[in-house]
């Protein structure tokens, strides 16, 4: 009996007669090809248990690689070593958390030292594409395959894109025995869970700065939490002190009263699906509405009102006296979305960073800001997640789209530590709008709580219900 990988799955070829391979873990019989077949993950589960019944077989489905390397393994801090140790014990599978800027890209070159695994590591975005393949180099391997950003090239150690590995997994899910996935909750939910369906790879680490509840998928696929720490954990020691100052704004008359006219069918809409769809998230509310022109017109509502609470009056007067506070300091403008970014670079002459603006344009503005020759940077959903921003200090949070997860992962931003540094982070709230209930989830994430794979659901609407 053979083990082959065929497309992103396990193909058993050559089965004698006298065994069945339908008691082998995810072994099912595939009419459509007459062939016993499972997904690729199932691959090391399958071979264990042929080697524990003594049935022979031939595995062709691992490529032989030589070690990796080589490798300057960093110097890890007590916390890193205690979320590699655990990662170890759970048999190098599993999800480590750790806070934005407490180095989980570090720990990430650690574990491809120690093991020296053939490794695929996925990242969600092209800019953080390049800053692995510069952490990798940096870290002494020679050779890295980059996957994404037009480039293709597959190397024993390769980074891709979420999209461009979802693309090409059923090709390459053989190559590597080591997966790590950077901002692994993006994964929760199911999105793009194909990647580690046909992959391999035994050995699976995820990471990220907050730890995700009830997904069953992305555990069994992943792993577990095997380390939580908290940005608190770490507060004052590995990473700055920081305050979170909330700054709650009024709307005016003609913006109250246009927010809940914007709001009205949409929590009519709410009130409807919570009598006959009880516990619904946002996304199955949305899924339902959609089907009907009253439904999609809620929708729109809702969006129209968001865009109204993103840049009122209020908040652009706040902002201006805020910016005027910090004018010395180095200060990261987060909104909710793109248009409200250029919105503000537009009024206060303020270099945005967002998903339009190109990779050498990003650097120059990056480089500018580290050596202080911009004070002050905006965007909307680029500098959330893993860019390096050094030196940063102060945030000023006037929307998400994201829920505390991105909160959280804001936050880290400005906590990278110096000496004597203290951060402060300046959320801007309109009172009496769905931005109240943010702004509670955000303070419980901080506080250490864990989020929930479906973070910002229905729950959204009851603030403004409220008001």
């Amino acid at each position: 009996m053979h083990l082959n990988f065929d497309r992103g799955t396990l193909v058993l070829h050559d089965v004698p007669s006298s065994f069945s391979p339908a008691s082998l873990p995810e072994v099912r019989w595939d009419a459509r090809t007459g062939s016993w077949r499972a997904r690729a993950c199932a691959w090391s589960a399958v071979r264990d248990e042929l080697g524990r019944r003594g049935v022979p077989f031939q595995d062709r489905v691992a490529t032989r690689h030589a070690p990796t390397g080589p490798w300057c393994a960093p110097a890890l801090r007590p916390y890193q070593e205690e979320a590699l140790a655990a990662w170890d014990m759970a048999g190098q599978r599993g999800i480590v958390v750790l806070p934005t800027g407490a180095g989980k890209t570090k720990l990430a070159v650690a574990a491809l030292a120690e093991t020296r695994a053939p490794a695929l590591c996925l990242v969600p975005t092209r800019v953080l594409l390049h800053q692995w393949v510069a952490t990798l180099r940096e870290a002494g391997l020679e050779r890295v395959g980059v996957l994404g950003d037009g480039e293709r090239q597959l190397a024993p150690v390769t980074v891709a894109t979420y999209e461009s590995a979802w693309r090409q997994i059923e090709h390459i899910g053989a190559r590597f025995s080591l997966l790590i996935v950077d901002e692994v909750h993006h994964f929760a939910g199911g999105a793009r869970i194909e990647i580690f369906e046909a992959c391999t790879a035994p050995r699976r680490l995820g990471l990220t700065a907050t730890p995700v509840l009830d997904d069953e998928q992305l555990e069994r696929l992943v792993g577990r939490a095997v380390f939580v720490l908290g940005i608190r954990q770490l507060q004052g020691t590995f990473l700055a002190d920081f305050d979170v100052v909330p700054i709650v704004v009024e709307l005016t008359a003609n913006e109250r009263q246009r927010y809940r006219e914007l709001m009205a069918p949409f929590l009519e809409l709410a009130r409807e699906a919570r009598r006959s769809m009880p516990g619904a998230r946002f996304e199955e509310l949305a899924r339902a509405a959609s089907a009907s022109r009253e439904g999609r017109l809620a929708l729109e509502g809702l969006h129209q009102a968001r865009a109204l609470c993103a840049l009122p009056e209020e908040k652009r007067a706040a902002l201006r006296r805020l910016l005027q506070r910090t004018r010395d300091r180095r200060t990261l403008i987060f909104t909710g979305n793109n248009a409200t970014a250029y919105a503000v670079a537009r009024e206060h002459l303020v270099m945005p960073i967002t998903c339009d603006i190109g990779r050498k344009e990003r650097d120059t503005a990056l480089a500018a800001f580290r050596a202080g020759r911009l004070r002050c940077l905006v965007s909307a959903q680029v500098l959330n997640e893993g860019l390096d921003v050094p030196d940063a200090d102060v945030a000023v949070v006037l929307g998400g789209q994201r829920g505390a997860r991105e909160h959280v992962q804001r936050v880290g931003r400005v906590l990278r530590p110096a000496p004597d540094k203290r951060a402060v982070v300046y959320e801007l709230i309109a009172r009496g709008t769905m931005e109240e209930g943010h702004a509670a989830k955000r303070a419980r994430a901080l506080a250490g709580g864990a989020v929930s794979s479906h973070d910002g659901a229905m729950l959204d609407a009851q603030p403004a219900e409220r008001a």
